[in-house]
C-alpha cells in the first residue's frame, strides 16, 4: 500500500480484493505490513455491494496467477467473508498417511491454474467440489466416498453466485458444468452415440466448459494417469465432433422426399425420384437452395420432370 496501509483500506476496503486480485494478474506477492493492515481491516469488506465483490472475484479467477490469488484471499482472512459458504474446502485436509486421498484445496488450484480464462470455466473449476468437505463418508472398508458432492456443489454454486449478484446466465452456467463435472470422466468405449448425445443434450452450450474442466480435473502426480485421464476426454470429444458432423450432414438434404414427390406429381415411384432428389441435394451443398425451400424445390422439380 501507499503510505499508511490500514487508511488505504479504510479509504475504499474495496482495494482488500484489489490486492488479492493484482496477485492474481501480475504474480506479485503482497508485502507483510500490507498483508498484516488486510487482516486488520478485512472486516471493513461488508461495506462494500455484493456486484463489485463478484466482479473483482471474478478478474482475480481470470488472472495467470489466479491460484496464488486465491491463497492471498485465504491467509489474509478474506476468503471466509467472501466466500463463507466454501470456507470449510481450503480447511479440509485429507487423512494423513492416505496416498489415494487428495488435498481438495490444492486439487482445486490447481484446476483453477489449468482451465481456460473464461468466467464460467474458472467459476466452476473453484466450485466443483466445494462440496466434497459436507459430503465426505468413510465406508467399512476404509474408502473415502463424497456421494451426490455434485448435485449439492451445484446448489452451493447458486447460492454463492445469487447472493453475489451475478447474472443468471453465468448462474445457470456454473450450476450446470458443476452439476455435471463428473460425468465425462466415466467415458469409455462402452458409451453408446445416444449416451454422448444424451451428455450433449443435458450440457447444452455449456459443453466446452464442461470438457475443458473434465480435462484438468486430474491432477495426480502420476504423469501415466494424467495422460489416460487426458486421452479418455479427447476420445469424447471425438466422439461428439463425428456426432455433430453426422447431424450437420443430416442438414443437407433435398427439401422435397420420395413421398412428396409422388404427391405432388401424381407418378408412380421410379428413378426420377433419386434423380430430382440428388439434384436438389447438389444445390443445397452448393448454397443455390435453402433445405426448407419446399416451394422453389417444387418448381425445380418441375422442370426437371420435362427433360426425364
Amino acid at each position: 500500500a501507499v503510505g499508511d496501509a490500514d487508511l488505504r483500506f479504510k479509504e475504499d476496503p474495496l482495494r482488500l480484493l484489489r490486492a488479492a486480485r493484482f496477485v492474481a494478474q501480475l504474480g506479485f506477492t503482497i508485502e507483510s505490513e500490507t498483508a498484516e493492515a488486510m487482516l486488520r481491516q478485512s472486516e471493513s469488506l461488508s461495506r462494500i455491494s455484493r456486484e463489485r465483490i463478484y466482479g473483482e472475484l471474478t478478474r482475480l479467477l481470470l488472472g495467470r496467477y489466479a491460484s496464488h490469488g486465491l491463497e492471498a484471499l485465504y491467509s489474509t482472512g478474506l476468503f471466509r467473508l467472501v466466500l463463507p459458504e466454501i470456507q470449510d474446502l481450503p480447511e479440509q485436509e485429507p487423512r494423513p498417511g492416505d496416498p489415494h486421498e487428495k488435498d481438495l484445496w490444492e486439487h482445486t488450484k490447481r484446476v483453477v491454474d489449468s482451465v481456460p480464462s473464461r468466467p464460467t470455466v474458472r467459476w466452476a473449476a473453484l466450485l466443483h467440489d466445494s462440496a466434497k468437505p459436507r459430503t465426505r463418508s468413510i465406508s467399512p472398508s476404509g474408502e473415502v466416498h463424497f456421494f451426490g458432492h455434485e448435485r449439492i456443489g451445484s446448489d452451493l454454486a447458486g447460492q454463492i453466485l445469487t447472493r453475489l449478484n451475478a447474472d443468471k446466465g453465468t448462474q445457470l452456467a456454473v450450476r450446470r458444468v458443476v452439476e455435471l463435472h463428473s460425468r465425462p470422466e466415466t467415458y469409455d468405449d462402452t458409451w453408446t452415440d445416444s449416451a454422448v448425445r444424451r451428455l450433449m443434450l443435458d450440457s447444452g452450450p455449456y459443453l466446452p466448459d464442461l470438457l475443458d474442466l473434465a480435462t484438468e480435473d486430474v491432477t495426480s502426480a502420476r504423469a501415466e494417469k494424467q495422460k489416460l485421464a487426458r486421452r479418455r476426454i479427447g476420445a469424447l470429444r471425438a466422439h461428439i465432433a463425428d456426432l455433430e458432423a453426422e447431424r450437420a450432414l443430416a442438414d443437407y438434404q433435398s427439401p422435397l422426399n420420395g413421398t412428396e414427390l409422388i404427391s405432388l406429381f401424381d407418378r408412380p415411384p421410379g428413378k426420377w425420384i433419386a434423380e430430382i432428389k440428388d439434384h436438389l441435394r447438389e444445390l443445397v451443398i452448393d448454397g443455390e437452395l435453402d433445405p426448407d425451400d419446399k416451394e422453389t424445390a417444387e418448381r425445380i422439380a418441375l422442370t426437371m420432370l420435362t427433360s426425364i
